[in-house]
């Protein structure tokens, strides 16, 4: 793993802005109010041909806020993790009680510790930094997150604490990772799924809907092989995302599909399926994922012998363009199932990173047509003369025709049917392409 560098302070001194710099992301939130991050975000980096892996934290606070409790364990959470501490004070505000009590809880790790006096704008402007000296911290980096000023002196110094202090670690392969996105509603039990997989508290989990608003990364790593589980803010009908703050959750949800391999699709199945739920499904549908459908809260159902399939087939039925997709009954409270969601996702990855031999392929293009000779076009028969792979994740394949824009929809499925058919890939969603032998493409998936 990549050396990991978590930033802490207190609310709003800049943290969250130094993070997106730094990453050159926009993964962390930003607002112009206190208390915006929560969980701890995660983001790569790289400054003098060193990878890092830098930590955005909650601002330590021991204000009312129904949050700060959990705030602060993640902070500890992630200065426990840490391979470098920074710590952030605001330059502006000057030190406040907030900072005196981390540094006091700072001299009790042995973690090293940089320090870092934030919006500073100017060289004229370091003169504010004589009174944080009271504290009896080594000389801090003046700098200013939004503008830029003194960051690449910061940099040098983390770098260079980096290659002194730290043995040289072999960043992991991005192949041989499984990246899975969890989504679904606000308060289906997301965080509470990944928290009880990673068997800690990684994620802040509430009664509260909205507890969760960045996406949030967590390394697993099970019998030799490595997984990414991204947790999402919930996604809220349109009509119900009012705030600016969420409206960025959300889309950053979204995003995260992008990114994944396989997207957990949580439902509340003691609150029944919702015209959401299959909307969040869709979502995953239209970016291509390999999807799973996880009926959580499945302790809490009164059930028989036939309840279980009764779900299974309204899932299905709810949500007919992902027929493929795996269904299967949880619990994240108690554990129910929950180890077998790995052999899904070892089953669904596999095949929607395959690769289907040429001649395999159109050994089923050709019985296809054989047994469903496609209809004629203008007097002329439509003529398949052969398809091959062109991509994976998902399987994406090409198929040479004598009129692409002819081949019927309904045809179109039924190739697709014998592509999962007589090559196995029915756990997947997977692309196919009609092609001229001369002209643009004419794309279709499912």
């Amino acid at each position: 793993m990549k050396p990991i560098v978590a930033i802490i302070g207190r609310p709003n001194v800049g943290k969250s802005t130094f993070f997106n710099r730094v990453t050159q992301t926009r993964d962390a939130l930003v607002e112009d109010f206190p208390g915006v991050t929560r969980d701890r975000i995660y983001g790569d980096a790289q400054w003098n041909q060193i990878d890092f892996t830098l930590v955005d934290t909650g601002g330590f606070t021991e204000t009312a806020d129904d949050f700060a409790p959990q705030i602060r364990f993640q902070v500890q959470q992630a200065m426990e993790d840490a391979d470098l501490i920074l710590f952030m004070l605001d330059g502006k505000e000057g030190i406040s009680p907030f900072d005196q009590d981390i540094f006091q809880m700072l001299r009790e790790t042995a973690k090293p510790v940089m320090t870092a006096v934030n919006k500073i704008d100017g060289m004229e402007q370091e003169t504010r930094l004589h009174d944080f000296y009271s504290l009896g911290i080594d000389p801090p980096y003046p700098v200013s997150a939004e503008h830029g000023y003194g960051i690449h002196d910061l940099l040098d110094g983390v770098t260079a604490h980096l290659a002194q202090a730290l043995a040289p670690l072999k960043a992991a392969s991005q192949e041989d990772v499984i990246s899975i996105a969890v989504v679904g509603r606000p308060n289906v039990g997301k965080s509470s799924l990944i928290n009880t997989i990673l068997g800690k508290d990684r994620h802040l989990v509430s009664d509260r809907p909205g507890t969760t608003r960045d996406a949030v990364d967590s390394d697993y790593l099970r019998e030799g092989r490595r997984y990414r589980f991204i947790d999402t803010a919930g996604i809220r009908r349109k009509g119900k995302v009012r705030q600016r703050l969420e409206k960025f959750s959300v889309i950053k949800a979204l995003r995260s599909l992008d990114r994944c391999d396989v997207a957990l699709i949580v439902l509340d199945a003691n609150a029944g399926i919702s015209d959401q739920d299959i909307n969040i499904a869709g979502y995953a549908y239209d970016r291509g994922c390999g999807c799973i459908f996880l009926l959580n809260k499945w302790d809490l159902v009164e059930k028989d012998s036939n309840t279980a399939k009764i779900f299974q087939d309204k899932v299905r039925e709810s949500a007919k363009f992902l027929n493929f997709a795996p269904v299967m009954t949880i619990s994240a409270l108690t554990g129910i199932r929950i180890h077998k969601i790995f052999d899904w996702v070892n089953t669904v990855h596999g095949q929607f990173t395959r690769r289907i031999n040429t001649g395999q392929l159109n050994k089923t293009f050709e019985d296809a047509t054989r047994k469903n000779e496609p209809s004629l076009f203008r007097g002329k028969r439509l003529k398949f003369y052969y398809a091959t792979q062109v991509s994976a994740k998902p399987p994406t394949f090409v198929c040479f025709v004598n009129y692409p824009d002819a081949v019927h929809f309904s045809y179109k499925r039924y190739l697709m049917n014998q592509i999962r058919k007589g090559t196995g890939l029915d756990k997947t969603p997977i692309r196919l392409i009609f092609r001229k032998r001369t002209g643009r493409l004419t794309k279709h998936k499912t």
